[in-house]
């Protein structure tokens, strides 16, 4: 059990760096802001009128995930203000005053992580939310409506609010997996380097590969999996996987870093 005096503790660290309010706002910024580039650079050119989506002449796009795209960058932010939260005590030596006025050292990084995700989970669900009403009316004005198979979306479809909210919890599993990364590296380059790579390198090298080891690899990559959780609608090219499933993948790469976080801040020195 987290005592409620490490988490306030924990959180009066976390808030008082002031790179932790110019990241938050970039996860929003950054989230909003690409989502809206990329809905205003799909139209709908190529469809028949009146037909629906997936049928033969007819586009398939996503209107959901299209706007919603930006999370992939939003996410950036989300790395570097949770490797931050693990790596910032490393290099000013305060970790040592942590562990001294909380010798349990599995206490702190539960700690860590309950600020942490909750922090990523609260400016997460912010920045889907805002991307998809933002997102949804620049689509519309390129097409995206009922005469074109496209039918008017919004929060009270399952599909869509499932998109969004499972948005803000892929955030916050990123934002875990880097903070556990950033806890077992004690260096904040290091940790968001490691990170940027576990997310695109997979993602990139997918591309190249043959289609069984490409759809492999989607299965089992964090990014790639766990974006999964946007899909409303299915296409040839869709992650071979569920949406649920996808974000379950990412929950297992976040839950296997915070286990190894704790096997090695156990076995250390400060």
């Amino acid at each position: 059990m987290v005592g409620k005096r490490v988490l306030r503790a924990e959180w009066t660290k976390l808030r008082s760096v002031p790179s932790t309010t110019w990241s938050v706002l970039a996860v929003v910024g950054l989230t909003v802001l690409l989502s809206f580039v990329v809905a205003a650079s799909v139209d709908t050119s190529g469809s028949a009128p009146g037909c629906t989506p997936g049928a033969a002449g007819c586009g398939d796009e996503d209107v959901v995930l299209n706007g919603l795209s930006g999370v992939v960058f939003g996410q950036f932010a989300v790395v570097a203000v949770a490797a931050l939260a693990a790596t910032g005590e490393y290099a000013t030596g305060m970790i040592r005053s942590t562990l001294t006025a909380v010798p349990r050292r599995s206490t702190v990084l539960a700690a860590k992580a309950t600020v942490v995700g909750a922090l990523c989970l609260a400016a997460g669900l912010v920045a889907s939310l805002a991307a998809f009403l933002v997102s949804q009316p620049v689509l519309h004005g390129n097409g995206f409506v009922p005469e074109q198979g496209y039918p008017i979306v919004s929060l009270a479809d399952e599909p869509v609010l499932r998109a969004v909210v499972g948005s803000g919890l892929y955030l916050a599993l990123v934002g875990l997996l880097s903070l556990a990364v950033g806890m077992i590296l004690r260096h904040t380059a290091a940790a968001i380097t490691t990170v940027f790579a576990l997310l695109l390198v997979p993602f990139i090298a997918a591309l190249l590969l043959p289609e069984h080891s490409r759809e492999l690899v989607q299965r089992y990559s964090p990014m790639t999996a766990g974006l999964a959780i946007q899909r409303t609608v299915e296409r040839a090219d869709s992650v071979p996987i569920g949406v649920w499933a996808g974000l379950g993948v990412l929950a297992c790469w976040a839950a296997a870093a915070l286990v190894g976080a704790f096997v090695v801040i156990n076995q250390r020195d400060a």
